[in-house]
């Protein structure tokens, strides 16, 4: 059977391997905006069970999930019963067919035992054959073989992360434009009939004015609601005008909101990269200076965007709490998603990422893109 939103399959069996790694407490979270993305894709519950078992599946090869006493597959359990649960509150209808499922669910969790099992044979059938210095040998070579083959697997992977990262902007691209042009268009029209209906009350009728004022004030809350979530989630003026108005106008209300002296230096040269790059840069700057937000306890943050012979530096510097940057990369089993999302926006148009932090002098995020060729 053909595999539907072969993409968001993908996402799911890493956010299930990062679950099982991490043991985070709000699975929750994860789960069921995972459960959310699967009814935005126009799947149902049924889908979402197939990308379990896929996900079970594929992960058997590097969990024990027949071993009782690891918990695995109780929490691979409640993992995908709360990636359910935003599917099933929006399809009650579907009850009796998720009976079905649960059930499918326990021959799925029966079928990870058997491959694990499986699996477990083929650990001590490799282990037998290192006995010898003939098995060494073959086992050398198949070790290069396997090494050769996880090589190959990454490159798959990180092209696919870059794939998600551009598909993503232009989805933020496309949400943006509707928030604009369709939901504030239409509360826009709300208001200025609201208006016009409290002009033409009648100037005893005092409690309809009132109703009718505080209406538009929830009306004028919400329009702006929309804008700041246009914003945040495409700003427009990243496109209509440039790099530079786009992070005036995100530094602004970020330092405001987060009571931060925040700054920005930069050369107008930056405008003449491309859309992508410029996007990278935003994206970068965006995401440094959110996790600023949360984890930092900054009081200042200096932004930077320079020339450099050949090249463009982008830094980010605050004067808050450091970090352990060691443990945030791959390798470490509680590495920060968003740091590695800008590593892969960085890359992904030929630059390089760094992050220095140390106690007393604060955290340092450092994008160096090159400038691109005449042909590029």
């Amino acid at each position: 059977m053909k595999q539907k939103n072969p993409e968001l399959s993908a996402r799911y069996v890493d956010t299930l391997r990062l679950y099982l790694a991490t043991h985070r407490a709000h699975k929750g979270t994860v789960a069921r905006r995972l459960g959310r993305e699967v009814l935005a894709a126009g799947l149902d519950a049924l889908d979402l069970a197939r990308m379990h078992e896929r996900a079970l599946t594929h992960l058997a090869a590097t969990h024990d999930f027949t071993d009782a006493s690891n918990g695995l597959i109780g929490r691979t359990g409640e993992f995908f019963a709360e990636a359910l649960f935003p599917v099933e509150r929006n399809h009650r209808a579907t009850r009796e067919s998720l009976k079905a499922m649960k059930a499918r669910a326990a021959l799925l969790s029966e079928g990870a035992k058997a491959l694990a099992a499986s699996n477990g044979k083929l650990r001590q059938e490799v282990a037998r054959r290192k006995s010898g210095e003939a098995a060494l040998s073959r086992g050398k070579a198949r070790y290069q073989a396997l090494l050769l083959e996880s090589q190959a697997m990454q490159g798959k992977l990180r092209s696919l992360a870059r794939q998600i990262i551009t598909t993503q902007e232009s989805e933020r691209r496309m949400i943006s434009r509707e928030l604009h042009d369709e939901v504030v268009q239409t509360l826009v029209g709300i208001n200025v009939q609201l208006a016009a209906l409290n002009r033409s009350a009648a100037s005893g009728v005092s409690t309809l004015r009132a109703r009718i004022t505080r209406t538009q004030r929830l009306v004028e809350k919400s329009v702006n609601a929309v804008h700041q979530f246009a914003r945040e989630l495409r700003p427009a003026v990243l496109d209509d005008l440039g790099l530079i108005p786009a992070l005036h106008a995100y530094l602004k209300p970020f330092a405001r909101r987060k009571k931060l002296r925040v700054s920005l230096t930069a050369f107008s040269g930056v405008e003449n990269l491309s859309s992508e790059r410029r996007t990278v840069l935003y994206r970068v700057i965006q995401e440094a200076l959110t996790n600023i937000g949360r984890h930092a306890n900054a009081r200042k943050v200096d932004v930077s965007l320079r020339e450099y012979p050949g090249g463009i530096r982008m830094e980010v510097r605050d004067d808050g709490v450091s970090f352990k940057v060691s443990d945030q990369f791959p390798g470490r089993a509680h590495q920060r998603i968003g740091l590695i999302g800008m590593r892969e926006r960085v890359e992904m148009v030929g630059g390089t990422l760094a992050i220095e932090s140390a106690p007393g002098a604060g955290t340092t995020v450092r994008a160096e893109l090159p400038l691109p060729t005449r042909h590029s």
